[in-house]
């Protein structure tokens, strides 16, 4: 867990400087699953991190609007957006969503694995100021890690990640102006850190803001 004097722009900036490509460069899957087939507006993705999903989205046609808290994360992603010959669809913007949040409403807003480690991030809050931007007829898409990886589940016995009904729940939508269309969790690989292959639970929720 981080101090509680070092802020998350700091925290993120260190992870970032580590190395030179932090995750795989490709999107997350259940973006790609859930977002094909749907017509291309305006997108808003929460935590773009080295930019893959954001990239994907603009590929698609998407208008995209990209928000992460570090800038060393943010300039990576722009580099690769100019080498996808995307850049001109999207808007990468710094915010540390705890405090500042982008304006404007979006046709999607995706949130995939907005996890901080410590207390620095109001994860619950920020959710449900996402929900507020989704425009009418929108949807949004929230995947996040529903444990830890097997090889590390016994070392964090007082650590709760929630469940898709506690997210649920915890978005506070108002009755009769959103329709749930996916709310479950699965399972997947993910390889450990000797090389070997190990799992990981996530969870996922697609809730769509109906038009009238």
């Amino acid at each position: 867990m981080t101090d509680d004097t070092v802020s998350n722009e700091e925290f993120w900036d260190a992870r970032y400087g580590e190395s030179d490509r932090i995750w795989s460069g490709n999107p997350n899957t259940v973006l790609v699953r859930e977002v094909t087939g749907m017509q291309p507006g305006s997108a808003l993705d929460l935590g773009c991190g080295e930019g893959a999903d954001a990239i994907w989205l603009a590929r698609q046609g998407w208008r995209v609007t990209a928000v992460d808290v570090s800038g060393v994360a943010l300039d990576r992603a722009a580099r690769h957006a100019v080498a996808a010959q995307v850049a001109d669809r999207i808007d990468w913007q710094r915010h540390d969503l705890g405090t500042s949040f982008p304006a404007g409403a979006f046709d999607l807003v995706s949130a995939h694995f907005l996890h901080s480690p410590g207390e620095t991030m109001p994860r619950e809050r920020i959710l449900r100021t996402a929900a507020s931007a989704v425009a009418p007829g929108g949807v949004l898409l929230i995947a996040g890690h529903a444990g830890f990886p097997s090889w590390e589940h016994d070392h964090h016995p007082d650590v709760h990640f929630p469940t898709p009904e506690e997210v649920l729940e915890s978005l506070e939508l108002p009755d009769g102006q959103w329709e749930v269309q996916l709310c479950e969790e699965h399972q997947r690989v993910q390889t450990r850190p000797d090389g070997q292959p190990g799992t990981r639970t996530d969870n996922t929720l697609r809730v769509r803001r109906l038009s009238g």
